[in-house]
């Protein structure tokens, strides 16, 4: 049996996250370099209240933290959570890879 490092509710808040393409973009960037809110905040046709909305969301995932620095507020991707959640995609996808081997299997013995 398999063990993963996500709860069952941290990878739903984490796919739900990751469904909002402004919420994937800021993972994409912040997995690179770490980035000022206020730049992601101007990175968008949003207010700056929605970017940090976003921003909470992906805290709230594991995907991303936000750290102080001074006045400025700091979000750095954490990459062990995408390493997880691709780590839970693996299982799934070789679960089905079985099962259409099964599949395969079974279809050629019938086959006179």
């Amino acid at each position: 049996m398999v063990v993963y490092e996500l709860s069952e509710e941290q990878v739903n808040k984490v796919f739900r996250a990751l469904a909002d393409a402004t919420r994937r973009d800021i993972v994409r960037r912040t997995l690179n370099e770490e980035v000022r809110v206020s730049d992601l905040a101007a990175s968008y046709d949003m207010s700056f209240a929605a970017v940090q909305k976003h921003v909470a969301a992906l805290e709230a995932a594991g995907l991303v933290t936000k750290i102080a620095r001074g006045r400025e507020r700091i979000v750095r991707g954490q990459p062990d959570t995408i390493r997880h959640v691709k780590e839970l995609l693996t299982a799934y996808e070789d679960l089905w890879r079985q099962r259409v081997n099964r599949l395969d299997a079974f279809l050629a013995d019938q086959t006179p």
